[in-house]
């Protein structure tokens, strides 16, 4: 259960960042930050100043939210003109999510406090955020263990002939009895998961707009991406890439499925695919450097002979190996080119080495794994190995 002491734990240690910077206090409009310092997801502004209590304003539904919240001060939102009234002449530089929040959102605050700077805390908040506490390793875990256990149910229900788009709806069907939330939330704009995953055979190995390894054909030119109306057959490779949300908190993780037997050169991929994820498990540890992990992956790939396959298909490979993931899909850490930073303990990154095969069919492996000083810790924990039917 979320404490108010998990709480306090997180704003101050925003606080901390906000006074390295200093900023005087930042506004929270984006919800799932909101949920972050406050517990709950009702329509609302929070406003975290550099020292003292915060604030949450509340549009709708301010009865829910003083039920859900942990924080002290909890008031509807006010009129334009009671607005700069609550903040002091201290107040002049704000910090605000830049990344995530539409551009009327921060003409509308910066016409309700005139004369003040508006200053980008995105990367600082992501960098807060991508440290998770015992309590979310938790969550993490726990939803790691759910969907693990759909995913130990494939065999059950996989059956030559049927659509890739039946294959999801029994997935998904099953994930949501579960207790599934639904919800895979994305940061980056632009980017969608319908369903919370992928189901695909032959279509994975298709270009599309997501910016990861494996796409799908998807059900038309308005949802290019996942599940298709084609039929799943022998000797090709079923990948199921899914992520479940519970109470909040995200995990991903793939797995290859196979009637009948596989072309040697999709198990080869594979095989490799195995192997750059043990290492990058291996190397997840503080101090290690993001971008120095995803260069060490490519050129595995590219040694064993297929760099031109991975992470997507030639010509529109994704740039990395692995991502940040909590109570978004997208979070930080990422391990990939251009990214410096060195890992922390307490971190959770999705390591998700793949390989698209044109004609052939995509294939790779995917878990959940927090940073800790042995290595990464495995939170989608059932068997790595492709399942032959």
């Amino acid at each position: 259960m979320l404490t108010e002491a998990e709480i306090k734990q997180r704003i101050t240690i925003m606080q901390a960042h906000l006074q390295v910077k200093g900023v005087d206090g930042a506004l929270f409009v984006f919800p799932i930050d909101v949920f972050y310092f406050s517990g709950t997801r009702q329509n609302s502004t929070l406003f975290i100043p550099a020292e003292g209590e915060p604030i949450l304003l509340v549009r709708k539904s301010l009865s829910r939210a003083r039920t859900e919240s942990l924080l002290t001060d909890i008031r509807p939102f006010p009129s334009s003109k009671e607005f700069p009234a609550m903040f002091g002449d201290y107040l002049q530089k704000i910090g605000f999510t830049f990344d995530a929040v539409p551009v009327q959102q921060l003409n509308y605050y910066s016409k309700l406090l005139p004369g003040r700077e508006f200053v980008d805390v995105s990367a600082t908040l992501r960098e807060v955020r991508s440290i998770k506490s015992l309590y979310e390793l938790k969550q993490i875990k726990a939803c790691g263990d759910a969907l693990s256990s759909v995913f130990s149910q494939v065999p059950g229900f996989l059956k030559e002939g049927m659509r890739e788009l039946d294959l999801a709806a029994e997935f998904e069907y099953r994930l949501r009895k579960a207790g599934n939330e639904v919800f895979t939330r994305m940061r980056a704009y632009n980017q969608e998961l319908p369903g919370g995953g992928l189901a695909v055979s032959a279509g994975g190995a298709s270009y599309g707009f997501l910016d990861g390894p494996v796409t799908g054909k998807g059900l038309s030119n308005a949802s290019p991406q996942g599940a298709s109306r084609d039929v799943i057959v022998r000797d090709v490779p079923v990948l199921l890439d899914y992520t479940g949300t519970f109470n909040g908190y995200i995990t991903d993780m793939t797995r290859i499925f196979v009637i009948g037997s596989l072309d040697p050169e999709l198990l080869q991929a594979f095989n490799l695919a195995l192997d750059i994820q043990n290492f990058v498990r291996s190397e997840l540890k503080p101090g290690v450097i993001c971008e120095e992990l995803f260069f060490k992956a490519l050129e595995m790939a590219e040694n064993g002979g297929f760099g031109s396959s991975f992470m997507g298909m030639p010509g529109e490979q994704a740039r990395f190996v692995g991502h940040g993931i909590g109570l978004e899909l997208d979070e930080f850490p990422v391990l990939a080119q251009g990214f410096k930073m060195p890992l922390h303990s307490g971190q959770v990154i999705a390591v998700e080495p793949k390989f698209n095969i044109p004609g052939k069919g995509a294939v790779g492996i995917e878990n959940t794994f927090a940073v800790t000083p042995d290595g990464g810790l495995k939170l989608t924990d059932i068997p790595d190995e492709m399942v032959f039917l």
